[in-house]
Protein backbone atom coordinates (compact mmCIF):
# COMPACT_ATOMS: atom_id res chain seq x y z
CA UNK A 1 0.00 0.00 0.00
CA UNK A 2 1.30 3.45 -1.13
CA UNK A 3 1.52 6.12 1.19
CA UNK A 4 1.08 10.24 0.64
CA UNK A 5 3.93 12.12 0.58
CA UNK A 6 2.33 14.52 2.98
CA UNK A 7 1.74 11.29 5.66
CA UNK A 8 5.47 10.43 5.35
CA UNK A 9 6.27 14.20 6.66
CA UNK A 10 3.39 14.11 8.97
CA UNK A 11 5.02 10.51 10.42
CA UNK A 12 9.04 12.20 10.85
CA UNK A 13 7.48 15.34 12.29
CA UNK A 14 5.72 13.39 14.87
CA UNK A 15 8.99 11.30 15.47
CA UNK A 16 10.86 14.52 15.57
CA UNK A 17 9.10 15.65 18.28
CA UNK A 18 9.05 12.11 20.79
CA UNK A 19 12.61 11.34 20.08
CA UNK A 20 14.22 14.86 19.98
CA UNK A 21 17.82 13.59 21.61
CA UNK A 22 17.82 11.12 17.90
CA UNK A 23 16.92 13.93 15.62
CA UNK A 24 20.22 15.73 17.09
CA UNK A 25 22.18 12.31 17.06
CA UNK A 26 21.39 12.46 12.68
CA UNK A 27 22.30 15.75 12.87
CA UNK A 28 25.89 15.68 14.38
CA UNK A 29 26.11 12.87 12.25
CA UNK A 30 25.65 14.02 8.87
CA UNK A 31 27.88 16.66 10.23
CA UNK A 32 30.88 14.63 10.98
CA UNK A 33 30.29 12.34 7.56
CA UNK A 34 30.17 15.86 5.06
CA UNK A 35 32.90 17.59 7.73
CA UNK A 36 34.67 14.48 7.73
CA UNK A 37 34.06 13.66 3.73
CA UNK A 38 35.52 17.46 2.83
CA UNK A 39 38.48 16.87 5.28
CA UNK A 40 39.61 13.94 3.55
CA UNK A 41 38.98 15.14 0.09
CA UNK A 42 41.26 17.87 0.70
CA UNK A 43 43.99 15.74 2.28
CA UNK A 44 44.20 13.21 0.00
CA UNK A 45 44.93 15.61 -2.85
CA UNK A 46 47.87 15.46 -4.71
CA UNK A 47 50.63 17.76 -3.56
CA UNK A 48 51.09 19.45 -6.08
CA UNK A 49 47.01 20.24 -6.16
CA UNK A 50 46.96 21.48 -2.79
CA UNK A 51 49.96 23.78 -3.39
CA UNK A 52 48.93 25.32 -6.17
CA UNK A 53 46.03 26.02 -4.41
CA UNK A 54 47.94 27.74 -1.67
CA UNK A 55 49.40 30.09 -4.41
CA UNK A 56 46.25 31.01 -5.75
CA UNK A 57 44.56 31.70 -1.93
CA UNK A 58 47.75 34.46 -2.09
CA UNK A 59 47.98 38.02 -3.72
CA UNK A 60 51.66 37.99 -3.90
CA UNK A 61 54.59 35.42 -2.60
CA UNK A 62 58.25 35.37 -1.93
CA UNK A 63 60.28 32.05 -3.28
CA UNK A 64 63.26 32.12 -0.91
CA UNK A 65 66.27 30.33 -1.04
CA UNK A 66 69.08 29.33 0.92
CA UNK A 67 72.52 31.62 1.02
CA UNK A 68 74.41 31.17 -2.06
CA UNK A 69 71.64 29.35 -4.19
CA UNK A 70 72.86 26.56 -6.53
CA UNK A 71 70.79 25.12 -9.97
CA UNK A 72 68.74 23.04 -7.77
CA UNK A 73 67.28 25.61 -5.08
CA UNK A 74 67.33 28.28 -8.47
CA UNK A 75 65.38 25.85 -10.32
CA UNK A 76 62.94 25.31 -7.66
CA UNK A 77 62.44 28.70 -7.06
CA UNK A 78 61.25 29.10 -10.97
CA UNK A 79 58.83 26.18 -11.06
CA UNK A 80 57.18 27.73 -7.44
CA UNK A 81 57.42 31.21 -9.61
CA UNK A 82 55.65 29.61 -12.53
CA UNK A 83 52.90 27.89 -10.72
CA UNK A 84 51.90 30.95 -9.10
CA UNK A 85 52.06 33.25 -11.74
CA UNK A 86 49.36 30.29 -13.81
CA UNK A 87 47.10 30.57 -10.51
CA UNK A 88 47.75 34.73 -11.19
CA UNK A 89 49.79 35.30 -7.84
CA UNK A 90 52.64 37.40 -8.22
CA UNK A 91 55.65 36.08 -6.92
CA UNK A 92 59.62 37.04 -6.66
CA UNK A 93 62.96 35.33 -5.81
CA UNK A 94 64.94 36.45 -2.56
CA UNK A 95 68.37 34.88 -1.57
CA UNK A 96 71.01 35.23 0.93
CA UNK A 97 74.29 35.90 0.24
CA UNK A 98 76.23 35.85 -3.24
CA UNK A 99 76.14 33.62 -6.34
CA UNK A 100 79.61 32.93 -6.86
CA UNK A 101 80.08 29.72 -8.77
CA UNK A 102 80.94 29.84 -12.58
CA UNK A 103 77.64 26.84 -13.01
CA UNK A 104 75.21 29.07 -11.04
CA UNK A 105 76.35 32.21 -12.59
CA UNK A 106 75.84 30.57 -15.65
CA UNK A 107 73.11 29.39 -14.65
CA UNK A 108 71.14 32.31 -14.03
CA UNK A 109 72.36 34.05 -16.82
CA UNK A 110 71.51 31.83 -19.25
CA UNK A 111 68.03 31.24 -17.83
CA UNK A 112 67.52 34.52 -17.21
CA UNK A 113 66.48 34.47 -13.58
CA UNK A 114 65.30 37.12 -11.54
CA UNK A 115 66.49 36.65 -8.01
CA UNK A 116 66.65 39.62 -5.71
CA UNK A 117 69.26 39.91 -2.59
CA UNK A 118 68.05 40.28 1.20
CA UNK A 119 70.00 41.59 3.65
CA UNK A 120 67.26 41.64 6.49
CA UNK A 121 63.74 40.33 7.12
CA UNK A 122 62.18 43.93 6.44
CA UNK A 123 63.34 43.50 3.02
CA UNK A 124 60.65 40.53 2.14
CA UNK A 125 58.29 42.09 0.14
CA UNK A 126 54.77 39.94 1.82
CA UNK A 127 54.72 37.40 5.30
CA UNK A 128 53.49 35.27 2.69
CA UNK A 129 57.03 33.42 2.41
CA UNK A 130 58.07 29.80 0.62
CA UNK A 131 61.37 28.58 1.43
CA UNK A 132 62.30 25.85 -1.04
CA UNK A 133 65.74 23.49 -0.98
CA UNK A 134 65.91 24.52 2.73
CA UNK A 135 63.83 24.71 5.53
CA UNK A 136 64.88 27.08 8.06
CA UNK A 137 66.00 30.68 6.99
CA UNK A 138 68.63 31.51 6.85
CA UNK A 139 71.76 33.92 6.07
CA UNK A 140 70.00 37.71 6.54
CA UNK A 141 69.43 40.01 9.45
CA UNK A 142 66.40 38.62 11.35
CA UNK A 143 65.74 35.64 9.55
CA UNK A 144 65.07 33.78 13.03
CA UNK A 145 62.33 35.49 12.73
CA UNK A 146 60.66 34.45 9.95
CA UNK A 147 57.10 32.07 9.82
CA UNK A 148 57.57 30.75 6.32
CA UNK A 149 53.91 29.83 5.11
CA UNK A 150 55.65 26.63 2.85
CA UNK A 151 58.66 24.75 3.25
CA UNK A 152 59.69 22.38 0.45
CA UNK A 153 62.99 20.77 0.67
CA UNK A 154 64.46 17.52 0.35
CA UNK A 155 67.25 18.18 3.11
CA UNK A 156 66.62 15.95 6.05
CA UNK A 157 65.09 18.22 8.80
CA UNK A 158 62.84 19.08 11.37
CA UNK A 159 61.42 22.73 9.28
CA UNK A 160 57.90 23.41 9.04
CA UNK A 161 55.80 25.61 7.06
CA UNK A 162 52.67 26.74 8.94
CA UNK A 163 50.16 25.82 5.75
CA UNK A 164 51.91 23.24 3.93
CA UNK A 165 55.30 21.12 4.68
CA UNK A 166 56.71 19.04 2.07
CA UNK A 167 60.21 17.13 2.94
CA UNK A 168 61.03 14.36 1.33
CA UNK A 169 64.99 13.55 2.12
CA UNK A 170 64.90 10.07 -0.06
CA UNK A 171 64.71 12.58 -3.13
CA UNK A 172 67.73 13.58 -4.61
CA UNK A 173 67.09 17.16 -5.69
CA UNK A 174 64.36 19.52 -4.84
CA UNK A 175 63.86 19.75 -8.55
CA UNK A 176 62.13 16.49 -8.85
CA UNK A 177 59.84 17.39 -6.11
CA UNK A 178 58.34 20.94 -8.11
CA UNK A 179 58.59 18.73 -11.16
CA UNK A 180 55.88 16.24 -9.33
CA UNK A 181 53.92 19.10 -8.39
CA UNK A 182 53.34 20.11 -12.42
CA UNK A 183 52.69 16.43 -12.96
CA UNK A 184 49.84 16.51 -10.38
CA UNK A 185 48.31 19.16 -12.32
CA UNK A 186 48.68 17.44 -15.42
CA UNK A 187 50.86 20.36 -16.85
CA UNK A 188 52.30 20.07 -20.31
CA UNK A 189 56.30 20.80 -20.36
CA UNK A 190 56.36 23.17 -23.44
CA UNK A 191 58.58 22.46 -26.46
CA UNK A 192 61.73 24.96 -27.42
CA UNK A 193 60.09 25.76 -30.78
CA UNK A 194 56.37 25.55 -29.62
CA UNK A 195 54.60 28.90 -28.18
CA UNK A 196 53.29 28.46 -24.62
CA UNK A 197 49.67 29.62 -25.75
CA UNK A 198 49.43 27.30 -28.31
CA UNK A 199 49.52 24.62 -25.85
CA UNK A 200 45.70 23.02 -25.24
CA UNK A 201 46.19 22.73 -21.13
CA UNK A 202 45.19 24.28 -17.86
CA UNK A 203 48.82 24.19 -16.71
CA UNK A 204 52.37 24.40 -18.52
CA UNK A 205 55.96 23.90 -18.03
CA UNK A 206 57.41 26.89 -19.74
CA UNK A 207 60.82 25.08 -21.41
CA UNK A 208 62.86 27.77 -19.59
CA UNK A 209 61.27 26.34 -16.38
CA UNK A 210 61.51 22.55 -17.24
CA UNK A 211 65.20 23.21 -18.68
CA UNK A 212 66.24 24.86 -15.03
CA UNK A 213 64.64 21.78 -13.36
CA UNK A 214 65.83 19.13 -15.90
CA UNK A 215 69.49 20.64 -14.85
CA UNK A 216 68.75 21.16 -11.03
CA UNK A 217 68.24 17.57 -10.88
CA UNK A 218 71.25 16.51 -12.62
CA UNK A 219 73.59 18.78 -10.69
CA UNK A 220 71.99 17.35 -7.09
CA UNK A 221 72.40 13.73 -8.25
CA UNK A 222 75.87 14.09 -10.10
CA UNK A 223 74.04 13.49 -13.18
CA UNK A 224 72.08 11.11 -12.16
CA UNK A 225 74.17 8.59 -10.87
CA UNK A 226 74.32 9.29 -7.17
CA UNK A 227 71.86 9.50 -4.27
CA UNK A 228 68.89 8.97 -6.92
CA UNK A 229 65.75 7.25 -6.36
CA UNK A 230 62.84 6.42 -8.92
CA UNK A 231 61.50 10.07 -8.42
CA UNK A 232 64.63 11.50 -10.14
CA UNK A 233 64.34 9.34 -13.25
CA UNK A 234 60.23 10.06 -13.56
CA UNK A 235 60.90 13.86 -13.29
CA UNK A 236 64.11 14.07 -16.11
CA UNK A 237 61.50 11.84 -18.18
CA UNK A 238 58.89 14.01 -17.62
CA UNK A 239 60.78 17.16 -18.31
CA UNK A 240 62.59 16.13 -21.25
CA UNK A 241 60.01 16.83 -23.52
CA UNK A 242 60.94 20.84 -22.74
CA UNK A 243 64.20 20.86 -22.12
CA UNK A 244 66.01 23.46 -24.47
CA UNK A 245 69.72 21.65 -25.49
CA UNK A 246 70.81 24.51 -26.74
CA UNK A 247 70.37 26.55 -22.97
CA UNK A 248 71.42 23.38 -21.06
CA UNK A 249 74.96 22.47 -23.05
CA UNK A 250 75.78 26.16 -21.98
CA UNK A 251 74.51 25.80 -18.19
CA UNK A 252 76.53 22.60 -18.30
CA UNK A 253 79.83 23.74 -19.61
CA UNK A 254 80.68 27.29 -18.14
CA UNK A 255 84.10 28.55 -17.86
CA UNK A 256 86.07 27.85 -14.89
CA UNK A 257 88.56 30.51 -13.20
CA UNK A 258 91.67 29.95 -12.97
CA UNK A 259 91.57 30.38 -8.78
CA UNK A 260 88.88 27.21 -9.18
CA UNK A 261 91.72 25.00 -11.30
CA UNK A 262 94.19 26.12 -8.56
CA UNK A 263 92.22 25.02 -5.51
CA UNK A 264 91.42 21.55 -7.43
CA UNK A 265 95.33 21.16 -7.54
CA UNK A 266 95.54 22.16 -4.44
CA UNK A 267 93.22 19.67 -2.76
CA UNK A 268 94.74 17.11 -4.68
CA UNK A 269 98.28 17.75 -3.65
CA UNK A 270 97.52 18.76 -0.21
CA UNK A 271 95.33 15.58 0.41
CA UNK A 272 96.17 13.23 3.38
CA UNK A 273 94.88 9.81 2.81
CA UNK A 274 93.89 7.40 5.69
CA UNK A 275 93.13 3.92 3.55
CA UNK A 276 90.06 4.96 0.81
CA UNK A 277 89.17 8.35 2.67
CA UNK A 278 90.74 11.96 2.11
CA UNK A 279 91.19 15.02 3.88
CA UNK A 280 92.28 18.11 2.37
CA UNK A 281 92.88 21.95 3.59
CA UNK A 282 93.13 24.03 0.38
CA UNK A 283 93.95 27.11 2.98
CA UNK A 284 92.72 30.66 2.42
CA UNK A 285 90.09 30.96 -1.04
CA UNK A 286 88.40 34.21 -2.10
CA UNK A 287 85.71 31.70 -3.85
CA UNK A 288 84.01 29.70 -1.36
CA UNK A 289 81.91 27.73 -4.08
CA UNK A 290 85.56 26.18 -5.10
CA UNK A 291 85.79 24.13 -2.44
CA UNK A 292 83.12 21.61 -3.07
CA UNK A 293 84.18 21.71 -6.93
CA UNK A 294 88.04 20.70 -5.57
CA UNK A 295 86.07 17.66 -3.37
CA UNK A 296 84.19 16.55 -6.49
CA UNK A 297 87.82 16.09 -8.19
CA UNK A 298 89.39 14.06 -5.05
CA UNK A 299 86.59 11.59 -5.04
CA UNK A 300 87.29 10.73 -8.22
CA UNK A 301 91.32 9.48 -7.86
CA UNK A 302 91.74 5.76 -7.69
CA UNK A 303 90.93 4.37 -4.50
CA UNK A 304 89.52 7.03 -2.79
CA UNK A 305 85.66 6.40 -1.73
CA UNK A 306 85.21 9.62 0.70
CA UNK A 307 86.85 13.28 0.98
CA UNK A 308 86.72 15.90 3.11
CA UNK A 309 88.16 19.15 1.57
CA UNK A 310 88.17 22.22 4.42
CA UNK A 311 89.57 26.04 3.18
CA UNK A 312 88.74 29.73 4.89
CA UNK A 313 87.32 33.03 3.60
CA UNK A 314 86.58 35.67 5.75
CA UNK A 315 86.70 34.15 9.13
CA UNK A 316 85.24 30.94 8.42
CA UNK A 317 86.02 27.25 7.94
CA UNK A 318 84.39 25.75 5.21
CA UNK A 319 83.92 22.24 4.72
CA UNK A 320 82.57 19.84 1.87
CA UNK A 321 82.42 16.39 1.70
CA UNK A 322 81.52 13.46 -0.95
CA UNK A 323 80.80 9.79 -0.58
CA UNK A 324 80.56 7.07 -2.71
CA UNK A 325 81.25 4.57 0.21
CA UNK A 326 77.74 2.88 1.95
CA UNK A 327 79.91 2.53 5.02
CA UNK A 328 80.29 6.66 5.35
CA UNK A 329 77.05 8.81 5.60
CA UNK A 330 78.98 12.25 5.04
CA UNK A 331 76.24 14.39 6.54
CA UNK A 332 76.33 12.47 9.73
CA UNK A 333 79.74 12.15 9.35
CA UNK A 334 80.57 15.81 9.02
CA UNK A 335 78.00 16.72 11.71
CA UNK A 336 79.09 14.31 14.35
CA UNK A 337 83.09 15.71 13.47
CA UNK A 338 81.74 19.06 14.65
CA UNK A 339 79.45 18.63 17.45
CA UNK A 340 81.63 19.68 19.92
CA UNK A 341 83.36 23.15 18.05
CA UNK A 342 81.40 26.10 19.31
CA UNK A 343 78.86 27.73 16.92
CA UNK A 344 79.70 24.88 14.17
CA UNK A 345 77.39 23.69 11.91
CA UNK A 346 77.30 20.39 9.70
CA UNK A 347 74.84 17.61 7.98
CA UNK A 348 73.68 16.53 4.43
CA UNK A 349 73.12 13.29 2.82
CA UNK A 350 75.16 10.25 2.68
CA UNK A 351 76.97 10.94 -0.81
CA UNK A 352 77.31 14.63 -0.39
CA UNK A 353 77.66 16.81 3.35
CA UNK A 354 79.33 20.37 4.24
CA UNK A 355 79.86 22.51 7.18
CA UNK A 356 81.23 25.78 8.26
CA UNK A 357 83.08 26.93 11.67
CA UNK A 358 83.90 30.62 12.90
CA UNK A 359 87.37 30.93 13.23
CA UNK A 360 87.77 34.46 14.31
CA UNK A 361 87.38 34.24 18.11
CA UNK A 362 89.27 32.26 20.86
CA UNK A 363 87.11 29.14 21.33
CA UNK A 364 88.15 27.89 17.77
CA UNK A 365 91.96 28.92 16.42
CA UNK A 366 93.13 27.95 13.22
CA UNK A 367 95.44 26.42 12.62
CA UNK A 368 96.32 25.40 15.98
CA UNK A 369 94.01 23.18 15.86
CA UNK A 370 93.86 21.98 12.85
CA UNK A 371 95.46 18.43 13.64
CA UNK A 372 92.13 17.87 16.19
CA UNK A 373 89.60 18.64 13.80
CA UNK A 374 91.79 16.66 11.08
CA UNK A 375 91.76 13.41 13.59
CA UNK A 376 88.15 14.34 14.44
CA UNK A 377 87.17 14.45 10.55
CA UNK A 378 89.00 11.13 10.09
CA UNK A 379 87.21 9.26 12.85
CA UNK A 380 84.15 10.65 12.00
CA UNK A 381 84.69 8.77 8.43
CA UNK A 382 85.87 5.39 10.01
CA UNK A 383 82.72 5.86 12.36
CA UNK A 384 84.22 6.11 15.37
CA UNK A 385 82.67 9.83 16.57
Amino acid sequence: MSVAPAEVVERAVTVARSHPELVATLLVVTVVLVGGGFLLHRLTRPSGVRFASLLADREEVVVLTHPNPDPDAMAAAMGVVSLAEQVDTAATIRFPGQIRHQENRTFRNVLDVTLKRIERAADLDTSAVILVDHSHPRGFIGSEEVRPLAVVDHHPSDGRGEAFTDVRSEYGACASVIAEYFQDLNATPVAPDDRESEIDASYVVPSEVATGLFFGVLTDTNRLTSGTVSADLDASAYLSPGVDESLLDRIANPQVSAEVLEVKATAIEEREVSGAFAISDVGTVSNVDAIPQAVDELIRLEGITAAIVCGIRNGTLYLSGRSRDDRVHMGRAIKAALDDVPDASGGGHARMGGGQVPIDDGDFVWPARRATLTDRLRRALEGDV
